[in-house]
C-alpha cells in the first residue's frame, strides 16, 4: 500500500507540475516531507539530508562558467563559424546542424542554451535551402541532447550523479567510474541520432531539393574576450578529460588511476570560473542569474522523493515485479516506452532518469542484463520524445519560427509525425542494442 502510495505521489506531481506551470520539484518536496516523515516514519532530518548535494554541486558549478560563453557571445560565434565551414556540402546540411550541435554541447552549453541559439539560423537555414522544417529542428534536437551525454558535458555530469546515487540507494557497491559508461552513452547516443537524422533527410520528399541556393554569411572575428572564453573552455576540457581517459587507456598505472580520482568536473569549474571573473569576460551577477535553478530545483525534489521511495522499499519492490513479470529480452524496450512517455510530459533530467535510474541496479541483477546498457536505453528513450512541442526543446524551436501558420503545422508535426518516428525508432534500436551489448 505505500509503495501504491509514494508512486501515485510520483505521478500526481508530474501531473500538477505540468497542469500548474509549476516546478514540479515543489510537489516533489511536499510529498516527500508528508509520505516521509508521516507514513516512513522518517525523522525530518532524514528527509532534508535526501537533498541530492553533490549532484546539485557540478550543476551549478559547470553552469557558473559555460554562461560566460553564452552571455558573452562566444557560443554564437561559434556556431556561426561552424555552420561556414559545412558551407560546401549544402546537401548533408542536417549532418552538419547535427554536428555544430553536438559540439557546442560537447563543450558545455547547456541543452536549452544550444536549442536557443541554434533554432533561430536553424529554421532560416530551412526557408533559405529548402530543407524540410521538421528535419531541421530533429537535427538540432539530436545535436544537442546526444552531445550532452558527454561525460563532462551538462547533461552527462547529472546522468553520471544519478548512476552513483542509484547504486547508493540500491545498497550495492558503486560503479568504479561513471566516465566510462556515460561515454558508452554517449557513442551511442551519437549512432542513434545519425539513425535517426538520416530517416527524415532521405525519407521526406519535401528535402530532395535541399541545398539548392542556400548562402552563408562569413562570421565577424572574435572579440578578445570571446577568443579568451574558448581558450578557457578548451583548456578546461582538457583537464577534466585527459586523466580519465589515460585511465581508461592504462588501468593499472597508480599515478595515472590517483590523479584521474582527484579530478572533479565541478571542482575545476570552480576553478575556471574564478578565472573568468578574474579576466572579467561576463558580470558576475549575470552568470549567477543563468544557473538553470528552475532545473536544479526540479532535481533536488525529485530526488528526496526518490529517496523516501527508496526508505519505503517500493524501488526494490517495483524491481522484483519488474523482474519477474517482465520478459528479460522486453526489459529494454520496457524502460525505453516508459522514459519517452515520462518524458513527453516532463524533464529528462529532473524526473524521468531519478526516478527510473534507481530501478535499474536491483533489475539487472534479477535479469543478468547489462545495467549500463539499461541506463542507456532510459536516457535515449527519454530523449526520443524531447522533440514533442509540450517540451521545452519542441517549444523552444516553436517559438523561433515567427509564422503562426507554419508554426502551427510546425506543432503538429512534431506531435504526430517527430515524436512517433523518434519513439518508435528508439525503442526498436534500444532492443537491438540491449541484445548485442
Amino acid at each position: 500500500m505505500l509503495g501504491i502510495l509514494i508512486v501515485a505521489a510520483i505521478v500526481l506531481a508530474v501531473f500538477l507540475g505540468y497542469k500548474t506551470k509549476i516546478n514540479t520539484g515543489f510537489f516533489c518536496i511536499v510529498f516527500a516531507y508528508l509520505i516521509g516523515c508521516f507514513a516512513v516514519g522518517l525523522k525530518t532530518k532524514d528527509v532534508i539530508g535526501m537533498w541530492p548535494t553533490s549532484t546539485m554541486f557540478v550543476i551549478i558549478s559547470v553552469s557558473l562558467f559555460y554562461n560566460f560563453a553564452a552571455l558573452n557571445g562566444t557560443l554564437e560565434k561559434l556556431s556561426g563559424s561552424l555552420l561556414y565551414a559545412c558551407r560546401k556540402f549544402p546537401g548533408m546540411l542536417p549532418f552538419a546542424l547535427f554536428f555544430v550541435a553536438v559540439i557546442l554541447s560537447v563543450m558545455g552549453a547547456a541543452y536549452f542554451t544550444v536549442l536557443a541559439f541554434l533554432a533561430p539560423i536553424t529554421m532560416a537555414i530551412c526557408e533559405e535551402s529548402k530543407m524540410d522544417k521538421l528535419t531541421g529542428a530533429v537535427a538540432i534536437n539530436c545535436g544537442a541532447l546526444a552531445g550532452g551525454n558527454f561525460p563532462t558535458a551538462a547533461l552527462g555530469v547529472i546522468f553520471r550523479g544519478l548512476m552513483d546515487t542509484a547504486y547508493e540507494g540500491a545498497g550495492l557497491p558503486a560503479l568504479a567510474d561513471t566516465f566510462g559508461p556515460e561515454m558508452k552513452v554517449f557513442g551511442l547516443a551519437i549512432v542513434f541520432s545519425l539513425i535517426l537524422i538520416a530517416i527524415f533527410r532521405f525519407g521526406f520528399k519535401s528535402n530532395r531539393e535541399i541545398g539548392k541556393g542556400v548562402t552563408f554569411k562569413k562570421p565577424e572575428a572574435y572579440d578578445p574576450k570571446q577568443k579568451t572564453t574558448l581558450r578557457l573552455m578548451l583548456i578546461m576540457m582538457a583537464v577534466v578529460l585527459i586523466f580519465p581517459l589515460l585511465k581508461l587507456l592504462f588501468p593499472n598505472v597508480g599515478f595515472i588511476k590517483t590523479v584521474a580520482g582527484k579530478i572533479d568536473v565541478g571542482l575545476v569549474a570552480f576553478i575556471f570560473t574564478v578565472i573568468g571573473l578574474l579576466l572579467k569576460l561576463a558580470p558576475q551577477k549575470d552568470i549567477i542569474a543563468k544557473v538553470p535553478w528552475n532545473t536544479i530545483l526540479m532535481i533536488a525534489g525529485a530526488g528526496m522523493l526518490i529517496g523516501v521511495a527508496v526508505k519505503a522499499g517500493t524501488i526494490e519492490a517495483v524491481s522484483h515485479w519488474i523482474g519477474n513479470n517482465v520478459p528479460t529480452f522486453l526489459v529494454p524496450i520496457a524502460f525505453s516506452f516508459i522514459g519517452a512517455f515520462m518524458s513527453f510530459f516532463s524533464s529528462t533530467t529532473g524526473v524521468v532518469c531519478p526516478a527510473l535510474f534507481p530501478l535499474i541496479p536491483g533489475i539487472a541483477a534479477a535479469t543478468g542484463l547489462n545495467p549500463i546498457t539499461l541506463f542507456a536505453c532510459t536516457i535515449l528513450g527519454a530523449q526520443s520524445s524531447a522533440i514533442s512541442p509540450f517540451s521545452s526543446g519542441g517549444s523552444l524551436i516553436l517559438g523561433s519560427y515567427g509564422n503562426d501558420e507554419e508554426r502551427n503545422k510546425l506543432f503538429n508535426r512534431l506531435l504526430f509525425v517527430a515524436v512517433p518516428i523518434s519513439v518508435g525508432c528508439a525503442a526498436l534500436y534500444n532492443f537491438i542494442v540491449a541484445m548485442v551489448l
